[in-house]
C-alpha cells in the first residue's frame, strides 16, 4: 500500500478547529466547549432540523428559539369566525375540520392564508416549481392539448366542406387549442396555497397550518411559538421545509418561520454545531445554544433590511443574548454611521453583547471592507484563511500550499482609516445545510464562515470565565483577540488584521487581566473630522509631511452603576500613564500620554517623502506604562499609498513585464491617474506555454464619501498559454487609482504575465448631461485633453422615468413588542401609497431616489416597497438597492407602498411628500441624432461625422431634441428618459468611456393619441339631419332663442332621470311623444332597462328597447358613409363625429339585444321561473351576425356578446377564448370563476384546480403586510 494511500483523511480540514486552537482548548477544558453561552445567529434563518443543530453537547435543546424579522412570514390573522358544526370557512374558500381534541375556550379563531412560495427560499421554489409542473400539470396538460387536436383532425377528415354551423364547432375546437397553447405558454405556479388558523387554547397561543389542503385540520401539526414547546414542522415530504411559529399583536399576527436560503444553517453550524457521536464533526463551540433570528428577507431574496436588523437587536437586548453572528454586509458610502450601526452599537456599548461580523467578499483591493463588519468600531470584523488543512480536505488540491488568505477576502482600511480587519478564521467548511436542499452537507467559503468560526472561538472563552466567574466586556475582549491573534508576517495585514484568532492565548490574557481598570471602559481614539486612523491615498496628500492631532479619550461603560456613587467615583480617580510607539521611521510622536476622565490630544507627524511606490502600514500603538507586557491598549492605524506617475506620458501607458505570479500572489499598483483622462484600458498576456491560468482583475478609486463600488471594475478571468486579454473600464481624473492583478489562491503552478494599462479621455463640460426638451438644441463641449482620440458619438436611452407623489400617507406607531426598543422607546413607520400605470407589459424598478443605495449609513431605518395589482395582489418588493430588483408586470394599473421606518416621528413627517420614481425599461433604446452644427440640429441634416479630435482640442456637439413621434406611449412632462452618452469610437471606449445622459420631456403636442378611439358617452343633441338640398349636406343652422335652449335642457335633464327612477317607462314614454327621433332618449331608456337590479325579469323590454335604437338609425347611410375614402364637405369633421355615435351606439345596441336573447335562453333553458324571451337561437345567431357588420367578435365593445353567444351554443372553447380577452384587459375574481366553470364544462381538471389555487393570492381582502 503506498504512503498516499495509507493516509488517513484530514477530518478536521473540513470544518477547521485546530488553526485558532479550538479543539485543543476544548481538550483541555472539556467543560467550556460554550456551555452557558448564546448566540443569535442573524441570518437567512436556521432549520431546527439540520443535523447537529438538534441538542447541545449536554443534551440541552440547541436551538432555543427561532425568529423571523423581515416580516416576510407574516399573515394577517385579523380576521376572526367562530366555529360552527365543527368547521369554519378559511380565506381560500376549503371548509376546515376543526379536530375535536383542540381545546379553545373562546370558541373564535384568527384566519388567514400564506402562499408556499412565499416561504420557499429561491433553490427551493425553483425545485418545487419545476416537480409540481411536471406532476399537476403537464401530464395532464399534453394529454388534453393532444385529445383536442385529435379531435380537430377527425373534425376535418369528417367535414371537409362545413356549413356555417360547422364552422363554429370547428372554431371551437380550434379556440380550445388556442387556449391550451396560450395556458401553457403563461403557465406560473403559486406553489401550495395554506389557510393559516390561529386561537388561544387557555393557555397559550396556537397556530395551525392546512397543509393537507383540504381542510383537514387533524392531519396538521397544531403548535405554539417555537420558544414555548420547542415545535418545528416539515410542509410536505417534497419539499421537507421545517416551518415554525410565532404569534403577536393577541392573535391578529402570525409569524411562519422559514429559511430564506441555507447559507443561515451552514453557518450555526460552524458556530455551535453538535454531533454526539461524530465529535470531529461538531461545530466550534459544541455546548452553545443558539437563537435563530432570520434578517435575510425572502421577498427580496434574502437579502437584509434595516428593519430586520433593527427588530433582530430587539430581541438580542431584550433576552440578553451573550454573541451575535452576523455573516452579512454591503458597501457602504460612509463608515460607523447610520441609524442601524446606531442599534447595533447601543447593544454592544450599553447591553455587553458581542458582535462578530463578516468583514466582506470583495477583495483582493484595498479598502474594500463592509458594512457593518468591516467599518463599525463596535463590531469584531473578520477576514478569511484557508490552511493547508481545509485545502486538502475541502478542496482536494492536488499539491499542498502554506496557509493563504482567500483572494477575495475584503482588505482595509475604511475610508477614514480604520483597519477594517480585525482578525481572522479559517473562511471554509463542510457543514450541515437545511434538509429542503436534500443534502446533509456542503461547502461553502467566505467571509460568512470565517465570523462563525471567529464567534465560536469567542463562545469557547466565554463559557470559560463565566465558568470562573471571571468578568468581562465586549472590549475586553475584543482587546485580549487582537493582542494574542497569531501574526502572520507573509500574509496581507490589510486582510489578515491583527492577525489569526487564538483560543487559549486570548483566554489566558483574560484570566490575567480581570482585574484590569479598562475593563469597564474603552478608548476612543480619534483624529480630524472623526477619522478613526490616518489614510494618506491621493498624490497630493504624500508630497509634504503632514501633522495630525490625535485625541483619545476613555469612554466608560454604560451601565446600572454609571450614575451610581461607584460610577462616579471611579470615574473621578480614573487615571493612566501611556508610553506611545510607532516602528515607522517615517511616523513622529511624542513617548508619553497622561489620560484622566477627558480628551486629551497629541500630534502625530507622517512624512512620505521618500517611500517607494505602493502600499505602507503602521500603528500609533498606546501601552501601559505600568505594564507594557498585556499589549497595546489603543491603537492608531496609518496607512499611506504613494501612487506611480505615468512612465510613457506619449502613449499614457503603464507597462510591467515578465511578472511572475504563484498561487495566491496579489501585484498592486497605485497610479496617478491623468486629470484628463476618463477610461482606461488592461491588456493582460500570458507568457507561459504550458497551462492556463486564474486571475482576478480589480480596480479600484475612492470618490469621496462614496462606496468603493463607485469606481470599480472586477473581472474573473482565465488567461490561457500565451492568450491576451482586454479590460475596459473608466476613471476619474486627478484620482489615485489602484490596480489589482491576483492569482487565484488554488491555482497551482507558477505563471508570467506582461500587462499594461492605457489611458484615454474624451470629456464634455458635465459628467452627467441633462437635456430639456424646451431648451431645442443642446450643445456639448467635448476635450482630448491626454492624447488624439477618434470620435464618434451616440446616445442611447434605455429608460423612461416617471416621477409619482404619494395619494395617501400614514404615520403609525409599530407598538408590537418585536418594534419597541429597549427603554419602552416606540418605532414609528410611515407608509406611502403610489398609483401608476402601464400601457403595455414590461419591466420596471422602483426606486426612492432620496433613500436609495444607502442601508447601514442611512439615517432611517428601513425602506421597504412592496408593488400590488388592481386586484391587490402581490408582485415584488423592492429596497434600498432598487437596482437589484427588475420588475416584470404586465399592463394595467399598480399600487406601491412604501415604509420608512425611525424612532422619531418628526423626521417621518419630513417625508409624507416623497417622489417615488418608477422606472420603466424601454422595449428598445432610442437614439437622439448628434450634428456637427446648430443648422443641422435643427433642420435634421447630415448627422455627426467620425473623426480624430487632436491633444488639447475641444469640438462642438449638437444634440437634436426628440421627434413627437420617437416618445415612447405613457411618457407625460416632467418625466424623463435616461441613458448614456458616449464619445469614443472604438468598442472600449464606448462601453467605458460613457457618461449619464437625461432627457427631459416637456409639455406633449396638441395631438390626439386616441385615434379611432371612442369612449362610450353621449352628448344629448339632435341627430343631424340628412339634406338633400345639394349644399353639401349642410343645413342653415337658425338660431336659437332662450326658450328653445331651456325646452332642451329641460329634455336633456328629463332624459339623465330615466336611469335614477325606480320605473322610468313612464317617463320614456311621456318623452316620446315630443321627441321620438331624438336618439340620445332611446339609447338612455335601454341602459336603464339593461342596468336593472331586475333585469332577467325584463329581457323581453330590453330586447324591445334595443330594437328601438336599432330601428332610429339609418344603417345603410351609415354603410355608405362609412365607405367613404374622403369627405370634402366643410363641415366633415362634425358630420364624423356625429357618424362615430350613430355607429357606437348601433354597436352598443346590437350587443345589448343579443346579450339580452342568451340570457333570456340560458335562464329559459334552466328553468328559473324565467318567462320565454320571445326569442330564439337563430334569432340570436342573426344578431350577432348584424353586429359583425359594424365591429369583431374580439373587440372589447363585442366581448360580452360573443362570450353569451358561444356559451348558449355550449361552445365552451370560443367561450373561454373570449372569456380570456376580458380577463387580459381587467382581471377580476368574479372572470376568474367564470373560467374555472368552464374548465369544469370542458372537463380540464388541472386547469381548475390551478386556478382555483390562485385564487385566494390574486384577490385578497387587503393589502399583504409588510
Amino acid at each position: 500500500m503506498s504512503t498516499q494511500e495509507s493516509e488517513s483523511f484530514p477530518v478536521f480540514g473540513l470544518l477547521p478547529k485546530k488553526e485558532t486552537g479550538a479543539w485543543s482548548f476544548v481538550g483541555k477544558y472539556p467543560d467550556h466547549d460554550g456551555k452557558g453561552v448564546t448566540i443569535a445567529v442573524l441570518d437567512t434563518g436556521v432549520d431546527p432540523g439540520a443535523p447537529g443543530l438538534k441538542v447541545t453537547s449536554d443534551g440541552r435543546p440547541k436551538i432555543i428559539d427561532i425568529i423571523d424579522a423581515t416580516g416576510s412570514g407574516d399573515v394577517d390573522t385579523s380576521s376572526v369566525v367562530e366555529v360552527k358544526d365543527g368547521q369554519i370557512t378559511g380565506l381560500t374558500g376549503r371548509t376546515l375540520k376543526i379536530p375535536t381534541d383542540w381545546s379553545n375556550p373562546s370558541g373564535q379563531y384568527h384566519i388567514g392564508v400564506k402562499a408556499a412560495q412565499d416561504l420557499y427560499p429561491k433553490g427551493l421554489k425553483d425545485r418545487m416549481v419545476k416537480e409540481r409542473r411536471e406532476k399537476l400539470w403537464d401530464r395532464a396538460h399534453r394529454a388534453t392539448a393532444a385529445n383536442v387536436m385529435q379531435q380537430c383532425s377527425e373534425f376535418d377528415a369528417a367535414h371537409p366542406e362545413p356549413n356555417q354551423e360547422e364552422k363554429l364547432i370547428k372554431e371551437d375546437l380550434m379556440a380550445q387549442a388556442e387556449i391550451l397553447l396560450s395556458l401553457e405558454k403563461k403557465y406560473a405556479d403559486c406553489c401550495p396555497v395554506y389557510d393559516c388558523v390561529v386561537f388561544h387554547d387557555g393557555q397559550t397561543w396556537r397556530a395551525c397550518l392546512d397543509t393537507s389542503e383540504r381542510g383537514d385540520l387533524a392531519e396538521c401539526p397544531c403548535m405554539a411559538p417555537f420558544r414555548e414547546e420547542r415545535q418545528y414542522a416539515t410542509l410536505s415530504q417534497d419539499d421537507m421545509l421545517n416551518y415554525s411559529f410565532n404569534i403577536y399583536n393577541e392573535g391578529k399576527t402570525l409569524e411562519v418561520v422559514s429559511n430564506a436560503g441555507s447559507h443561515g444553517t451552514h453557518v450555526a453550524c460552524i458556530a455551535a454545531g453538535c454531533f454526539p457521536d461524530e465529535p470531529e464533526k461538531n461545530g466550534v463551540a459544541p455546548g452553545a445554544q443558539v437563537v435563530a433570528i432570520k434578517i435575510g428577507d425572502s421577498r427580496l431574496g434574502s437579502m437584509e433590511t434595516g428593519a430586520a436588523l433593527t427588530r433582530a437587536m430587539i430581541y438580542v437586548m431584550n433576552n440578553k443574548c451573550d454573541l451575535v453572528n452576523y455573516s452579512y454586509g454591503e458597501g457602504s458610502h460612509i463608515p460607523n454611521v447610520g441609524r442601524v450601526c446606531d442599534v447595533l452599537s447601543e447593544a454592544v456599548v450599553k447591553h455587553g453583547v458581542i458582535f462578530v461580523s463578516s468583514a466582506g467578499n470583495n477583495g483582493p483591493a484595498l479598502s474594500t471592507v463592509g458594512a457593518p463588519g468591516g467599518t463599525t468600531s463596535s463590531i469584531i470584523g473578520v477576514g478569511a484563511y484557508v490552511s493547508p488543512e481545509m485545502m486538502a480536505a475541502e478542496y482536494s488540491l492536488r499539491e499542498r500550499l502554506p496557509g493563504n488568505l482567500y483572494t477575495w477576502s475584503s482588505r482595509g482600511p475604511t475610508q477614514d482609516g480604520a483597519l477594517g480587519v480585525c482578525i481572522s478564521a479559517p473562511g471554509g467548511a463542510i457543514a450541515s445545510v437545511p434538509n429542503w436542499t436534500l443534502r446533509g452537507s456542503q461547502l461553502m467559503n467566505g467571509t460568512s464562515m470565517s465570523s462563525p468560526n471567529a464567534c465560536g472561538c469567542v463562545a469557547l472563552i466565554l463559557s470559560a470565565m463565566k465558568a470562573k466567574a471571571l468578568p468581562y466586556t465586549p472590549f475586553s475582549v475584543r482587546q485580549a483577540l487582537e493582542n494574542t491573534a497569531l501574526k502572520v508576517n507573509s500574509l496581507d495585514h490589510f486582510a489578515l488584521g491583527h492577525g489569526l484568532v487564538q483560543v487559549e492565548k486570548a483566554f489566558d490574557y483574560l484570566v490575567a487581566n480581570a482585574d484590569a481598570p479598562e475593563l469597564n471602559f474603552r478608548f476612543d481614539v480619534t483624529c480630524a473630522n472623526g477619522a478613526r486612523g490616518i489614510y494618506l491615498r491621493e498624490a497630493h496628500q504624500v508630497q509634504q509631511p503632514k501633522v495630525v492631532n490625535v485625541s483619545v479619550e476613555p469612554v466608560f461603560k454604560d451601565s446600572n452603576l454609571e450614575h451610581s456613587l461607584e460610577g462616579q467615583q471611579e470615574k473621578i480617580e480614573f487615571s493612566m500613564q501611556f508610553s506611545l510607539t510607532c516602528d515607522a521611521p517615517y511616523v513622529s510622536l511624542p513617548s508619553h500620554l497622561q489620560l484622566m476622565n477627558m480628551s486629551r490630544t497629541f500630534s502625530v507627524k507622517v512624512d512620505p517623502r521618500g517611500l517607494s511606490p505602493g502600499d505602507h502600514y503602521a500603528e500609533v500603538c498606546g501601552f501601559d506604562s505600568n505594564d507594557v507586557t498585556r499589549g497595546p491598549l489603543f491603537r492608531l492605524p496609518i496607512t499611506i499609498l504613494i501612487p506611480e506617475k505615468i512612465m510613457d506620458v506619449e502613449a499614457c501607458r503603464m507597462s510591467y513585464s515578465n511578472v511572475s505570479f504563484k498561487p495566491g500572489q496579489i501585484q498592486r499598483h497605485f497610479i496617478e491617474v491623468p486629470q484628463e483622462a476618463s477610461w482606461a484600458v488592461l491588456r493582460l498576456k500570458s507568457k507561459t506555454l504550458d497551462s492556463a491560468s486564474h486571475f482576478i482583475i480589480q480596480t479600484i478609486q475612492l470618490v469621496p464619501k462614496s462606496v468603493f463600488k463607485t469606481a470599480q471594475y472586477e473581472k474573473f478571468l482565465t488567461l490561457s498559454e500565451l492568450a491576451t486579454s482586454l479590460h475596459s473600464f473608466p476613471v476619474n481624473g486627478g484620482i489615485t487609482l489602484e490596480v489589482v492583478i491576483a492569482r487565484w489562491w488554488a491555482n497551482l503552478g507558477d505563471v508570467s504575465v506582461d500587462y499594461d494599462i492605457t489611458f484615454h479621455g474624451l470629456q464634455p463640460d458635465n459628467r452627467s448631461v441633462n437635456m430639456h426638451a424646451a431648451d431645442g438644441v443642446l450643445r456639448l463641449n467635448v476635450k482630448s485633453g491626454l492624447k488624439s482620440e477618434d470620435i464618434s458619438p451616440v446616445i442611447s436611452l434605455k429608460n423612461h422615468v416617471q416621477p409619482v407623489r404619494p395619494s395617501e400617507s400614514k404615520v403609525r406607531c409599530l407598538n408590537q413588542v418585536r418594534d419597541t426598543l429597549p427603554h419602552n422607546r416606540p418605532t414609528y413607520a410611515i407608509e406611502l401609497t403610489y398609483n401608476f400605470s402601464r400601457p403595455k407589459p414590461g419591466e420596471i424598478v422602483l426606486d426612492c431616489s432620496l433613500l436609495s443605495n444607502l442601508l447601514y449609513e442611512s439615517e432611517f431605518e428601513s425602506q421597504l416597497c412592496l408593488l400590488f395589482d388592481s386586484n391587490k395582489q402581490y408582485l415584488a418588493a423592492s429596497d434600498a438597492f432598487p437596482n437589484q430588483y427588475n420588475i416584470k408586470v404586465e399592463r394595467g394599473d399598480f399600487t406601491a407602498k412604501l415604509q420608512v421606518r425611525h424612532e422619531k416621528k418628526e423626521y417621518l413627517e419630513k417625508l409624507k411628500d416623497l417622489p417615488l420614481s418608477v422606472i420603466h425599461k424601454l422595449p428598445s433604446s432610442i437614439s437622439l441624432d448628434i450634428h456637427s452644427n446648430h443648422t443641422h440640429a435643427l433642420v435634421a441634416g447630415r448627422k455627426y461625422p467620425a473623426h480624430t479630435v487632436i491633444k488639447g482640442q475641444t469640438c462642438p456637439l449638437f444634440v437634436a431634441p426628440l421627434a413627437d413621434e420617437k416618445i415612447p406611449k405613457g411618457v407625460a412632462a416632467g418625466h424623463y428618459l435616461s441613458g448614456t452618452i458616449s464619445f469614443a469610437k472604438d468598442e472600449d471606449g464606448k462601453k467605458a468611456g460613457c457618461y449619464v445622459f437625461k432627457y427631459i420631456l416637456g409639455p406633449s403636442a396638441n395631438r390626439s393619441k386616441t385615434k379611432d378611439k371612442y369612449p362610450f358617452k353621449y352628448t344629448l343633441t339632435d341627430t343631424a339631419k340628412k339634406s338633400k338640398s345639394g349644399n353639401g349636406g349642410k343645413e342653415e343652422k337658425k338660431e336659437k332663442n332662450k326658450e328653445e335652449e331651456f325646452a332642451e335642457a329641460m329634455r336633456d335633464l328629463k332624459i339623465s332621470w330615466i336611469s335614477k327612477l325606480d320605473d322610468g317607462s313612464s317617463l320614456y314614454d311621456e318623452l316620446c311623444q315630443d321627441f321620438d327621433q331624438h336618439l340620445p332618449l332611446h339609447v338612455a331608456y335601454l341602459h336603464s332597462l339593461d342596468t336593472d337590479k331586475n333585469r332577467l325579469q325584463k329581457l323581453k323590454e330590453v330586447i324591445a328597447a334595443a330594437k328601438t335604437v336599432i330601428s332610429k338609425i339609418d344603417s345603410q347611410a351609415l354603410l355608405l358613409y362609412l365607405g367613404m375614402k374622403t369627405d370634402t364637405r366643410s363641415d366633415a369633421a362634425t358630420i364624423k363625429i356625429e357618424m362615430e355615435k350613430q355607429k357606437t351606439s348601433l354597436i352598443d345596441a346590437y350587443v345589448r339585444l343579443g346579450c339580452a336573447q342568451a340570457d333570456g335562453l340560458q335562464e329559459y333553458q334552466k328553468g328559473d321561473n324565467v318567462d320565454w324571451p320571445g326569442t330564439n337561437l337563430e334569432e340570436l345567431d342573426v344578431t350577432v351576425a348584424e353586429m359583425q357588420k359594424w365591429v369583431d367578435l374580439n373587440d372589447t365593445k363585442a366581448l360580452q356578446l360573443s362570450l353569451r353567444h358561444a356559451l348558449v351554443h355550449k361552445q365552451y372553447g370560443r367561450a373561454l377564448k373570449f372569456l380570456y380577452k376580458q380577463i387580459e384587459d381587467k382581471p377580476s375574481k368574479d372572470l376568474d370563476k367564470r373560467a374555472i366553470e368552464l374548465f369544469q364544462c370542458l372537463r380540464w381538471t388541472h386547469c381548475q384546480q390551478h386556478l382555483e389555487n390562485w385564487l385566494p393570492l390574486k384577490y385578497p381582502a387587503a393589502f399583504q403586510p409588510f
